[in-house]
């Protein structure tokens, strides 16, 4: 896995041994995602998540972290083009504006799948943008598990 911070966002490429349709379905269907959503010690309850992945549609989640705080997570799905390629929004803040834009791609390799991971940072610091990228490295793991368990 490579995973690096750029002076507006993070990248992450990552390599799974399992078919693009099983890691598309992973970022799409909302089971698969309140699986890996968060790493490993954090849950997202079916009950909370309203994630259907439909261009133009609107999504929502709610994390429920170790010590019993919650986070609000909101976005928009911007692209869905199967197996191939997701973009969506998300914010921690549903009541402001500003989203990030996230971008999954998937290409299939010899072994597997290949994701690229993309998302803006607007208004993060580069200490912030370190700490995103962190995250979404620990959630990754995760979502390997998920895929090739």
């Amino acid at each position: 896995m490579t995973g690096f911070t750029t002076d507006t966002g993070i990248e992450i490429e990552r390599e799974f041994a399992a078919a693009a349709a099983d890691v598309f379905a992973a970022w799409t269907t909302p089971e698969a995602f309140a699986r890996w959503f968060g790493g490993d010690q954090v849950q997202v309850p079916l009950d909370s998540l309203d994630y259907r992945a439909e261009t133009g549609r609107p999504w929502k989640a709610t994390m429920v972290l170790p010590d019993g705080n919650t986070i609000a997570w909101a976005g928009e799905f911007v692209e869905v083009a199967p197996v191939s390629r997701l973009v969506l929004t998300m914010t921690d803040q549903p009541d402001v504006d500003a989203r990030a834009t996230i971008a999954v791609e998937l290409a299939p390799t010899e072994t597997g799948t290949r994701m690229r991971f993309t998302q803006t940072t607007p208004g993060f610091t580069a200490e912030q943008r370190e700490g995103v990228l962190a995250g979404w490295q620990g959630f990754i793991d995760v979502l390997q598990d998920v895929v090739e368990g």
